[in-house]
């Protein structure tokens, strides 16, 4: 069962320094599985991969896609 979506308000994000990007759904999930980082990847990188990861899923998860 979708839940309804709340829009994101674009002033709060731009004041956030966030901007929008509209995936597929079936982007996201792709993004939220396959995005890895090498084993010797420095630390700043490897933090990026995993919100990168952790935001895709909290798109899926705030649409009702997957729990």
């Amino acid at each position: 069962m979708t839940r309804p979506v709340v829009p994101t308000d674009p002033r709060e994000e731009a004041g956030r320094g966030r901007v929008a990007l509209w995936l597929d759904p079936e982007d996201l999930r792709w993004l939220a599985e396959h995005c890895r980082c090498p084993e010797d990847a420095p630390p700043e990188e490897r933090d990026r991969c995993l919100r990168l990861r952790f935001r895709a899923r909290a798109a899926l998860h705030k649409s009702g896609l997957i729990d």
